[in-house]
């Protein structure tokens, strides 16, 4: 009689043994997670959205308050209440991405050494620069400075009232470009997807006439071309700080082409200053210098010079300035960041960052 076979035994896993994703589901792993955890457009897709859910939802609750009113749109008081409800947006959705990437919120370019003499250092080199190019437009005739018929206690109230809300301006929007989405896309992104965010960029202008200035987005795209190939083809991986500075720098134009009065010198304007920006937190570790340098050029055209700024005009302000002759060289409606002569300001003030830092050399900081 022959001995009956052992009934065979299943692969069955011990207790202590993880169970086994479905191999559908490894094989999607690489779409939604790279080597440094969520993948960057991934990241920004989501910072992105609950950016604006965050604003729909301030936005709402400062209207149920009473805190956004009919106060007019050009005054301290109501650009003060309006750059609130976005600045606590950017806050709360950077604080949600901090759960999900597992980062701290000084990660995200807020780190860095000597940040108050930076931010300090900042303030006023963009309060000089702006001086030197109103005094040069006041100089050639194309603007009319005069003083404004405002007492100094109101002078002095208004001047508080217009810094609280450019550092707020400031804070929202490098906060939105040279902090998150700056130090996101440096960890993960090539020059072919910055090509592709550049085109899309240049397609969307294309098909939207309302926009201002479009020229100088697809100039500013252009002119970052062949620098960031280079990078690509000698750095590879560790180029992708300059790939991210080239399209955020360049968003940085096209989110300004939404303001009215603005023109393409403005706009191109603000994708050098936005990529100036970029290369300071690369010299100084972080963007306390770009938040003051930004803050403190905004204050000076709006409340002590009284110019337009990216085609806004503001009530109530120290001096008053009027544009006057060729718009090429006076800016017109866009105020001095329009006119020709920025272009030179701006150099002036890429030596001033590089006189100030350029012994640090360009690192870009580690996130």
């Amino acid at each position: 009689m022959q001995p009956e076979p052992e009934p065979a035994v299943e692969d069955v896993p011990s207790a202590g043994d993880a169970p086994r994703p479905p191999r559908f589901s490894r094989d999607l792993d690489w779409v939604f997670i790279g080597p440094h955890g969520l993948r960057a457009g991934w990241s920004i897709l989501l910072f992105a959205g609950l950016y604006y859910l965050f604003r729909e939802v301030v936005g709402t609750l400062f209207y149920a308050a009473g805190l956004i009113h009919d106060t007019p749109a050009d005054s301290a008081p109501a650009v003060l209440v309006g750059e609130l409800v976005p600045v606590l947006a950017l806050i709360a959705a950077a604080l949600v991405m901090v759960l999900i990437e597992d980062r701290r919120i000084s990660s995200y370019n807020l780190a860095g050494p000597r940040r108050v003499p930076h931010f300090l250092s900042g303030l006023s080199v963009g309060f000089v620069t702006v001086s030197l190019l109103v005094g040069a437009l006041d100089w050639g005739g194309w603007l009319r400075l005069a003083p404004a018929a405002v007492p100094a206690a109101q002078a002095t109230c208004l001047g508080a009232l217009w810094a609280i809300a450019f550092l707020l301006v400031s804070s929202l929007e490098e906060g939105l470009f040279r902090c998150y989405s700056l130090s996101t896309l440096a960890r993960g992104i090539n020059f072919w997807w910055a090509l592709a965010a550049q085109a899309a960029m240049c397609l969307y202008l294309a098909f939207d006439p309302a926009r201002q200035g479009a020229s100088g987005v697809y100039l500013a795209a252009a002119i970052g071309f062949p620098p960031c190939l280079i990078v690509q083809q000698t750095l590879g991986a560790r180029g992708a700080f300059w790939q991210a500075a080239w399209v955020t720098s360049t968003f940085f134009g096209f989110y300004h082409t939404s303001n009215n009065g603005e023109n393409s010198i403005g706009i191109f304007a603000a994708t050098c200053i936005g990529f100036i920006f970029c290369l300071s937190v690369s010299l100084t570790g972080s963007a306390w210098w770009a938040i003051g340098c930004h803050a403190a050029w905004d204050w000076a055209e709006t409340f002590f010079y009284g110019t337009a700024d990216s085609g806004f005009r503001a009530e109530g302000h120290l001096l008053s300035a009027n544009p006057s002759g060729n718009p090429i060289y006076s800016g017109g409606a866009d105020g001095p960041e329009g006119s020709l002569l920025v272009l030179a300001v701006i150099v002036l003030l890429l030596l001033a960052l590089l006189s100030l830092y350029a012994r640090n050399g360009a690192t870009p900081p580690a996130n």
